[in-house]
Parts: C-alpha cells; structure tokens; sequence
C-alpha cells in the first residue's frame, strides 16, 4: 500500500521531517536493516580478528592489506553510476504511472455521446464500459503480481463480472500466442458501429470522439504492456550493484583502524566503530534500495502502485457514470451570485487575511517612467531605417590592399567590399555631434571635417619616385591611360591578371609581391591632425596615378 505523507508536510516548518524520520512503513530502515546489520557485523568480526586472534607477522600483512584497500576503494566511480542509475529508474517509474488505464476520460464520453433511456441503451453504455474495464484488468493481471494474486485465471474474471460465459468462449476460440488484452477493445468498437447503425450514437463526430477516447485508454495498457516487457538493461543494473557492494566489500577490510603504535599515516586513532563508513553504507546501499523498490512498482512493496484499488475505484465509477448518472441532472435554478456585478465567494475565519493582499496585477504594475520620457514624440520627425556608417576604415583597407592575398581571395574580398559599401546610404553618412548627448543648446564642436575620399588620396611611387622621367616605370602619369586601356576588361576575367612593374610579360592568377610593388596607400597625411579638413596638394601623379583594378573600387567608394 502506498505511504502517504503529504498532509505532514503541507506546510514547512523547524524540524518538518524530523517527523518522517520516525515512520517504519515504506522507510529506509525497513528495507536497509538486515543489510547494515551484516555489513556492521562483518567488520566487527574483522577488527576482532585482527586485535586478538593474528599472529604479529600476520597483523603486519593484514595492515598493508588495510592501506591498499583503504587506497584504491575510492577509485570504484560509486556515486557517478548510481545516480544516474536511480534517476532513471524514479523517472521510468512515474512515466508508468501517468500510464495507466484511467476511464474518466471515456466513460464521460460514452455518457454524453450514446443515447438511450430505454434498456438497450443503457445496455449499450455499461457493455461499452465493461469492455474498457475488461481490457484494463487483462493487462494489469499481466503485469501486477497483486492483481493476478486476485484473478489468477479467466474463471476468476467471469467470476467476478467482468467477462459473461459467452465472451469467455469467444475470448479463448480466438488463437494467438500473443497477450490478449485488445481484444474487449474490439468489442468496443464493434459495438459503437453498432450504435451508429441504430442511431444511439447520433453523428459521426460523436463516433470519432468515442474511437479517440478508446484509443487513448488502449495506447495505455500498451504502454504498460512494453514497460512490463523493455525493462532497464540488465548490464547497467549489474554494474551498479557490483559498483556499490564491491566498494564496501574493500570498506571492510580498508576501513579498518590500525595499532597506532605503528605509525601509518592517517592511523593515528583507534576506535571500535567507524561512524562514517556505516553512514557512507546507510546513504549509498540506501540509494541502491530506492532503485530496487521502484524499479518494478507492480509488485507488493510498501510503495507500490495500489492497482487492486484502482481496479475496483475504476470500475464503480465508471458503471455509475454511464448508468446512474446517465441523463440525470440536478434542477436548473438561478445561483445566489445571479445579480451580483462582483460575485466573490466567502472566506473563513482562518482565511480571511487573504482580502488584505492585493492581487496580483503582473510584474511591470509599479514601475515608475521620467515624466520626459512618457511623452510622445511625432513620427514624421524620426527617420527610420537609419544604421551607422559602415565604411572600411582607411587603415584597414591600406592594410588589405598591401598584403598579397591569395589568387582566389582577393576577388571574394573586392566583391564582398563593393557589396559592403553599395549597402551604405546617404543618410548614414549624417553628421552627428557629441553635444546632442548633454542637452546643450550651444554647439562648440564646429562644423565636421569633410570626409576625404580615397580617389584623392595619394599613393607612395613604387620605385624611384614621382618625379617624373624616363625611369618612372609604368606607374607613371603618363603610363594611366595605357594601363587602363589593358585592365579594362578586369572584371571578365576568370582570374586577375597584373602587369609586373618592370613591364614585363603579366603575372596570370597572382598579385606583385609586397616587395615589388610597395605601399598603395599614402597614410602618412593622416598622421597631422589638420590635415583631413583639406587634401594635400599633388605635385607628382595625377589622382588616377594606380592600378585600374584598385580604381573601380576607389571610385565606388567615392560614389557612396
């Protein structure tokens, strides 16, 4: 019979499981003593044996044996197995409670869904739920040792009213080696088409409603059926059981105290009884008795599910719900709260404090908002979809432009910073100052610096300077609209393709060496604070003085 306890602990309090610590029935005493008492007495026999019976030579081996045990018993993961282990098995054993066969559900559902107050329908209703209590008593007779204690054989079932003689004949005619528990679930819906036919089930959303309760109260005594038949695997019920009494087993002899005349470590004290390593067996085995309890809860332990109670709790409600109850209803009258625009129900005495609180209004109710910050603001004076600007920074595209990327790279990371800086709008680009974030009416900032663009920003000569001459190379003003005309058709190719700087026959999927080819991008201006509000004057190359591959996306960058 289930121990039941809640109405101890309704309420906490000092020392509210003091109580339950005085309970026998369903305790951890009941099912733990018989072992502690072997354990305490094993090692009690062990200890005496080493005081007064061994020789000195042999008590000499017995301690190194003590030590070595004492050294490697906590090497046996005991408590990493066995809480996993007992988790699962409290798990799986109230998944299959919430499994078994309840027929409020259904018996409600043949109530409201066949009719009849003559005697065939009241036939129809309690066959319908006779059938549904057969199936759930087939199964549980299967699975419960208490409920097949009660209904050993299918005599005990017509005895006991649940199948007639006629059913029984048809029952055992039907050969399968199989359990037979959905058998009254045909039956079931055998009759309910029946009832269709007749008209005691008026449409066909009422036939599927009953087919749905049946299926739903026939899924459970499937489930109940496959947790009787999948149980935990058996490997990991021996690994936990030869993990926690392989443990104490070395506890017996490791946990022993030594003469401490002889001075090993950690033996300094001598004591009869070893409190902690009986309080270590009391929580651990006491662990391992919860997992063997509830690992099958069909059975006839303390804490076992009441199935026998349940069978006749079923039965007699469901009979009265679908016979009885069948079209009876209480006389309609108007309730005492009929006028009333607030109907509230009284409180006790002993309750009566709970007017004083106030409901509950949700978690935000007493937060407090700045005046300022209550006010509406006029939509037409936000802009909306505004981002930041999102334009590489200079230093970083100088230092991406000046390394030598790989030859599939650099196409991925030209396109991705063309995408990146086609994305960026005008109004992203809008000035802002630091003066709108101190509610300051006069601005000291001063206008903003006009942003330079990178077409006009300079770049170092690649050899000998810009000067100009014969020896300028290829870089050279001069040299622009060549080179143009020869990179025009850039972005056909499959892969890019740079003239060397001598001039020399062009360097197919690759890029100039660093070494060759220098910094593209003078930063050295950047350096003077001033010396963004204006562009430097060029006295060497004309602003178009670069490779036409950089060119498309500085000029790009200077559209945006």
């Amino acid at each position: 019979m289930t121990v039941t306890y809640t109405a101890r602990v309704a309420n906490a309090r000092f020392g509210g499981f003091y109580k339950l610590l005085l309970l026998w029935r369903g305790s951890i005493y009941k099912l733990l003593y018989k072992e502690f008492l072997a354990f305490f007495v094993t090692y009690l026999g062990l200890s005496l044996t080493y005081r007064f019976v061994l020789a000195e030579d042999q008590k000499r081996y017995f301690e190194k044996l003590v030590i070595y045990c004492d050294n490697y018993a906590n090497l046996i993961p005991v408590s990493f197995v066995l809480g996993f282990y007992v988790t699962l098995v409290v798990n799986r054993w109230w998944s299959q409670y919430t499994c078994m066969p309840m027929p409020d559900r259904l018996m409600c559902a043949i109530s409201g869904s066949v009719h009849g107050g003559d005697e065939r329908g009241r036939l129809y209703r309690r066959t319908l739920m006779r059938y549904s209590s057969l199936s759930a008593v087939l199964i549980l007779r299967s699975v419960s040792t208490a409920v097949f204690k009660r209904f050993p054989t299918i005599d005990h079932v017509v005895e006991a009213g649940f199948m007639t003689r006629e059913e029984r004949k048809k029952y055992e005619n039907l050969s399968s080696s199989y359990n037979k528990y959905w058998i009254p679930c045909v039956w079931f819906t055998n009759l309910v088409a029946q009832a269709r036919k007749e008209g005691r089930v008026r449409d066909n959303c009422a036939l599927k409603m009953l087919m749905e309760e049946l299926n739903h109260f026939r899924a459970n005594c499937s489930m109940l059926f496959h947790y009787d038949w999948i149980s935990v695997p058996l490997v990991y019920t021996q690994v936990v059981t030869i993990a926690v009494y392989s443990f104490f087993v070395a506890c017996l002899i490791g946990r022993q105290f030594l003469d401490p005349a002889q001075g090993y470590e950690g033996h300094n004290l001598d004591l009869c009884v070893p409190v902690f390593t009986l309080l270590q067996f009391f929580f651990y085995v006491g662990w391992l008795k919860v997992a063997e309890q509830l690992i099958n809860p069909f059975g006839e332990d303390d804490d076992d599910f009441e199935t026998n109670l349940l069978i006749d709790r079923n039965f007699q409600v469901s009979m009265m719900a679908v016979d009885e109850m069948y079209d009876d209803l209480p006389l309609l009258e108007k309730d005492r709260y009929w006028d009333a625009s607030n109907p509230r129900a009284p409180y006790t005495a002993a309750t009566v404090f709970l007017l004083h609180q106030p409901s509950f209004q949700g978690s935000t109710f007493d937060m407090t908002l700045p005046k300022e910050d209550m006010q509406f603001q006029p939509l037409e004076e936000i802009e909306e979809g505004l981002e930041p600007s999102r334009h590489v920074p200079l230093h970083l595209l100088n230092r991406l432009l000046a390394t030598g990327p790989a030859p599939g790279s650099f196409g991925r990371r030209l396109s991705l910073l063309r995408r990146k800086n086609s994305c960026v709008s005008e109004a992203s680009t809008s000035y802002s100052c630091l003066c709108q974030d101190t509610q300051s009416t006069d601005c000291s900032c001063g206008p903003p610096a006009r942003r330079l663009p990178l077409s006009e920003v300079p770049f170092a000569p690649e050899q000998r300077g810009w000067e100009g001459g014969e020896e300028a190379g290829p870089w050279a003003p001069g040299r622009h609209e060549e080179a143009l005309a020869e990179d025009s058709d850039f972005a056909q190719r499959s892969q890019v393709s740079f003239l060397h700087p001598d001039g020399a026959a062009p360097v197919a999927g690759g890029f100039p060496s660093p070494q060759d080819v220098g910094p593209l991008v003078d930063t050295s201006f950047l350096l003077q604070p001033g010396a963004a509000q204006e562009p430097p004057a060029r006295s060497g190359p004309p602003s178009a003085g670069y490779r036409p591959w950089l060119q498309n996306c500085i000029e790009e960058e200077t559209v945006a």
